[in-house]
């Protein structure tokens, strides 16, 4: 097990506009009332401390744990969500990050004929190869947002309506 050591500017110009659409991806599926302040202040610190906990050396993955469980406390907590839809948000929020990282690195890495040496030693492709994903998280986000209900259905709602 080692440190990761990771260059500010890939904190700054990767991990935190992850970490915010992430959040942002998280509220919405939490139904919680888009609030941009929280969402950038939430995905900032989420970034940091991911970032912090990088530079240790535990097993690659630790980190995503943490941040999912911070993310959870965040959305209950600063979010006032409700605890089973922040716990399910928190938890849908990451995978569908890993489901889009797989897929942009998976599609884009044989197209611009990037090698897994290349994507951890150029910083610059290694950022431009993931901003996809962080596109992809928004406009999931949005597209969420758009079409799910705001409030809450009851079931007995639900059933009269369908």
């Amino acid at each position: 097990m080692r440190s990761i050591n990771i260059p500010w500017i890939a904190l700054l110009l990767q991990g935190i506009p992850e970490q915010t659409a992430v959040v942002t991806l998280a509220f919405v599926i939490a139904r919680i009332p888009l609030q941009w302040k929280k969402i950038l202040l939430i995905g900032i610190v989420l970034a940091f401390i991911s970032y912090i906990v990088r530079l240790f050396p535990i097993p690659f993955g630790v980190h995503s744990f943490l941040i999912i469980i911070l993310l959870f406390i965040a959305l209950t907590w600063l979010g006032k969500g409700d605890f089973s839809l922040s716990l399910l948000a928190s938890l849908v929020s990451f995978l569908a990050l890993v489901i889009f990282e797989l897929v942009c690195l998976s599609l884009l890495m044989p197209v611009f004929g990037v090698t897994p040496e290349t994507l951890f030693t150029n910083l610059l492709i290694r950022i431009l190869i993931t901003e996809p994903q962080v596109i992809l998280l928004l406009i999931s986000a949005f597209l969420l947002y758009k079409f799910i209900p705001k409030k809450r259905l009851e079931m007995n709602e639900f059933i009269r309506k369908y």
